[in-house]
Parts: C-alpha cells; sequence; structure tokens
C-alpha cells in the first residue's frame, strides 16, 4: 500500500501513469495489484564510460566526437517514446541548451546537450522507430552526433556514479 501511495505521488509530480510501464508490459504481478517497486529503481545499469546530465541526458566521447542520447532514467520517466525532434544536420548546439523534444504517449521533454559543437548526423531509425529509445536509449536509441567545439565541457558532466547518486536524491525528494 505504502510503495503505490508513493509511486502515485511520484507519477504526480512527473505527470506520469505510476503503473503505465508496468502495466503495457503485461506483467502479471501488476495486474494483479502485486508491488511495483522495481519500475521506479532507475539507475540500474548505468554505462561506465558515458557522462552524464542533470537534466538525464549521456554522451559518449570520441576524440572530438560525441553521441548522444536521453538515460534509461529519462525514457522510463517519460513512458513509450512516440516522437523525436531533430535540429538540423549542420546547425550549432551549446552546451545544456535545447536542441529538440521527445514525445511520448504521457509526456514531452526537451533534450538538452551536454556539449557545444556542430551537429553532424541524427539517428534517422527513430523516425520510424522512436521506441528503440525505450528498448535501447545508449546503443540503437541514440539521437545526435555533434563534432564538438569545447572538449573541455565533458569535465563539467556527471561520472555514472555521481549521476547514480543524483538519480537516487531526486527520486528521494518525489
Amino acid at each position: 500500500m505504502a510503495t503505490k501511495l508513493w509511486a502515485s505521488r511520484a507519477a504526480s509530480y512527473l505527470r506520469i501513469s505510476a503503473f503505465h510501464r508496468a502495466f503495457a508490459t503485461g506483467l502479471e504481478d501488476t495486474l494483479r495489484g502485486g508491488p511495483v517497486v522495481w519500475a521506479w529503481d532507475f539507475h540500474v545499469g548505468v554505462p561506465k564510460d558515458l557522462k552524464y546530465t542533470e537534466s538525464h541526458e549521456w554522451v559518449k566521447v570520441d576524440g572530438n566526437s560525441a553521441t548522444i542520447g536521453i538515460t534509461d532514467h529519462a525514457q522510463k520517466h517519460l513512458g513509450d517514446v512516440v516522437y523525436v525532434e531533430f535540429p538540423e544536420v549542420g546547425s550549432s548546439v551549446e552546451q545544456f541548451g535545447s536542441f529538440g523534444a521527445v514525445e511520448s504517449v504521457k509526456a514531452s521533454s526537451d533534450i538538452n546537450s551536454p556539449v557545444s559543437g556542430k551537429v553532424v548526423e541524427f539517428n534517422e531509425e527513430l523516425n520510424n522507430g522512436p521506441a528503440l529509445i525505450n528498448a535501447n536509449c545508449y546503443e540503437q536509441g541514440w539521437i545526435l552526433k555533434v563534432e564538438m567545439n569545447k572538449p573541455e565541457e565533458v569535465k563539467a558532466l556527471m561520472d555514472p556514479d555521481q549521476y547514480t547518486k543524483f538519480c537516487d536524491e531526486e527520486d528521494a525528494k518525489h
């Protein structure tokens, strides 16, 4: 009972359904009214080779190239992703500035760039299958590739341990 109350309050704060993801996957425990604590454990599996923002974007740096996406924490809060808005190739993005949006069945969220640079590619697969973000946000669900013009900006981002702690503290507030 306390778990459901907590989940309901968290969902209300985030303007999402507390039980949407679990119900949509058809899990028998959820259908029987069982515990859904697992659905709120968002920081499990944070990749160690990435850097993270407080707005739940990740970046993988390879030389001056940066691949950007949203974290598992973010996609689970959003629910089923149905649309991704991209910037045009050749446009500039600024660190922590908005460059697009992710829309789900329950919410819409801006996507902010972890680094500054020039857009060199966007994930065209997301045009036909935005649910790739839900299925595998760190591999097939990447959103954008940027040629960084200020590689030192990566130092301002969180490492996996810092990001996990940040998510724990953020979730505890709600």
